[in-house]
């Protein structure tokens, strides 16, 4: 098994807040994250595929087309956005980089499939600060 990999970044702003509670409580659990007037982040976005080479191109998944889903279907809609606010598949949604990374694979997977018949999505690493990142797998 090969696994390829592609880091692509964006720029966006959060509020981590659960409407069902109230003001003190959300800022006892989310501390300054819950500011009113939100905060943001440079983040990055890891995406591993794998798969085997292609007899006939060598790529597990071509870089470039991977660069340009991903471009497409997930930086195009965050960057520069509110994930609260502006980002259609985060509405009702806690804006967590957990609860994001998981929109995330349910966009990227089937996509992935769509392009190439042996290679899948392996694994999502979103770093949303130099001390805080989570991954997913889709499990």
């Amino acid at each position: 098994m090969v696994y390829v990999i592609r880091k692509e970044h964006f720029n966006a702003a959060h509020r981590l807040f659960n409407p069902a509670w109230s003001e003190e409580k959300n800022h006892e659990v989310f501390g300054l994250c819950a500011n009113n007037n939100w905060h943001g982040h440079n983040f990055e976005l890891i995406v591993t595929v794998k798969g085997l080479p292609d007899p006939d191109t060598g790529f597990v998944f071509d870089l470039k087309t991977l660069g340009d889903l991903i471009k497409r279907e997930i930086i195009d809609k965050v960057d520069h956005k509110n994930l609260n606010l502006d980002v259609d598949f985060m509405e009702g949604k806690l804006a967590s980089c957990e609860v994001l990374i998981m929109e995330f694979w349910k966009i990227l997977a089937p996509q992935i499939q769509n392009y190439s018949k042996t290679a899948t999505l392996h694994k999502l690493h979103l770093i949303e600060t130099n001390k805080n990142s989570v991954e997913y797998y889709g499990e």
